[in-house]
């Protein structure tokens, strides 16, 4: 009886496992992000969303003609931002930063982070994956045709 059990449940399982839906895959960023579009971004932080396996940084940017864009800035882990300097209260809602990054290669509002200038002067590496990223809490490099003075 037993054995007909165990055989039924593996031909249930059999059957079924083609039909299950494949998960999403972690990507990497040249699957979507272009490293020849980098971009740097200044608004209002609106969210902070502190999720595995990527943190998101939601920012209103004020385009000159006065309309208002929100953009999501993928980061790295909370603990890759945590050993970086961050902490909960770093980011508030209303916060104004300066966002470089590289911009989504499907030209949606979405950048990956490189690093964010915080109201105090502050530089903080935002853990990204993209080109001049060092490492957690390494100081970031400079992308192309931009010097850090």
């Amino acid at each position: 009886m037993r054995t007909r059990a165990f055989f039924m449940f593996m031909l249930v399982v059999a059957a079924t496992l083609p039909l299950a839906t494949p998960s999403a895959a972690h990507h990497s960023f040249a699957a979507e992000y272009d490293a020849d579009r980098p971009v740097s971004l200044t608004g209002s932080v609106t969210k902070m969303a502190w999720i595995n396996p990527h943190s998101w940084i939601y920012i209103d940017v004020k385009k000159p003609d006065g309309a208002v864009e929100n953009w999501a800035v993928e980061a790295g882990p909370p603990g890759t931002l945590i050993r970086a300097g961050f902490t909960r209260d770093s980011l508030a809602a209303g916060t104004v930063i300066k966002v470089n990054g590289y911009r989504a290669k499907d030209g949606a509002l979405r950048a990956n982070g490189r690093d964010i200038t915080l109201p105090d002067g502050r530089l903080l590496f935002v853990g990204g994956s993209g080109p001049g990223s060092s490492g957690p809490g390494a100081p970031p490099k400079d992308p192309p045709g931009e010097k850090k003075k």
